[in-house]
């Protein structure tokens, strides 16, 4: 074997050896089974209550009037969901929707730069009939104001 073959050798038994670390270490080997497990172990509350952890570090968020949200109160379809935020609130840094009972309940967040108007519409795909919270950043802190949603049954499958 030539000094060549040798170092094609290394370079692939080294990139094959890097790809697998980054792969394993981004738990994509992760078991399905595990995650479906842990899932099933965890309420919709509880994965709520994480998701707002990691989004807002364990700010105090508090209720608001200044949060305007419009959504059905009923959805025949949860797959296709209309909303409507908008805010009064001065200084609207970001909005973020939740909903509650999702396995992911981070459905979108929105940024905002000073010049715009804190306003925004989008569709959600809602799960099971649950609340539906926006929480609105400004540089005075954190404000939410909740709706809930009743999907009637067969309207989503996620």
């Amino acid at each position: 074997m030539s000094k060549t073959d040798n170092r094609r050798a290394f370079i692939k038994k080294s990139v094959a050896f890097g790809s697998y670390s980054i792969i394993a270490g981004g738990g994509l080997l992760a078991s399905p089974d595990a995650n479906a497990e842990w899932l099933a172990e965890t309420t919709s509350t509880d994965i709520l209550q994480q998701a707002l952890k990691r989004l807002f570090k364990d700010q105090k968020i508090i209720e608001s009037d200044k949060i305007s949200i419009q959504i059905p109160k009923t959805a025949e379809n949860g797959s296709s969901v209309p909303i409507t935020v908008s805010s009064s609130l001065n200084n609207v840094e970001s909005i973020a929707i939740l909903v509650e009972k999702n396995p992911i309940p981070l459905a979108a967040k929105f940024e905002f730069s000073q010049d715009l108007e804190p306003f925004v519409s989008a569709r959600l795909k809602i799960a099971e009939s649950s609340a539906v919270a926006v929480i609105v950043e400004t540089n005075e802190g954190f404000f939410t104001a909740s709706e809930k949603v009743i999907v009637t049954p067969d309207g989503c499958e996620i």
